[in-house]
């Protein structure tokens, strides 16, 4: 009978935790078949991931008819200026087709890397939790590959720039 009471702590303890880090968007896990993915830059040229391992990454999906991806923009860069000499570096991946984001990039030039994703980024932001397929969706991910932040819709700069601070970036 004391057993009983016992696994009861425990199991409500795991549900917390386990909704804690759902709805925090943070995962213990790493995020291993990450690194094995590549996808083109704005110049066509195939770039994996795995060039960023062991930097604080931040992934921002997007595609450039999505009006909050191209309000962030200002924000990313502002920050990856600030953090970049701490080993933090900003990617874009766009769900767009190549000549939409070459386009993008005459008229408003982005100073972290572009990569083109089309399809293929859209299933991969799916598999890193964002299970509606909305825009913009920004990951965090450490320097151990840890997921520490997944933010669906525009990221506030003061949140991305706690998250940074917290993790020691």
């Amino acid at each position: 009978m004391q057993k009983k009471w016992l696994v009861i702590p425990l199991a409500l303890a795991a549900l917390l935790a386990g909704a804690w880090f759902a709805q925090t968007g943070q995962s213990a896990a790493p995020l291993s078949g990450l690194w094995q993915v590549s996808f083109p830059d704005a110049s066509g040229r195939p770039q994996s991931l795995s060039q960023w391992r062991g930097q604080v990454l931040v992934v921002n999906f997007w595609a450039t008819w999505c009006a909050p991806c191209r309000e962030e923009m200002p924000d990313f860069a502002a920050l990856r200026a600030q953090y970049r000499p701490h080993g933090v570096e900003f990617v874009g991946i766009a769900i767009d087709n190549p000549a939409q984001v070459a386009q993008f990039l005459q008229r408003l030039p982005v100073d972290y890397p572009i990569l083109v994703g089309q399809g293929a980024a859209h299933t991969l932001a799916r598999e890193l939790g964002n299970a509606s397929g909305a825009l913009p969706y920004t990951i965090v991910i450490d320097r151990d590959g840890a997921l520490v932040l997944t933010h669906l819709g525009r990221l506030p700069r003061g949140t991305l720039d706690a998250t940074l601070r917290k993790i020691g970036a």
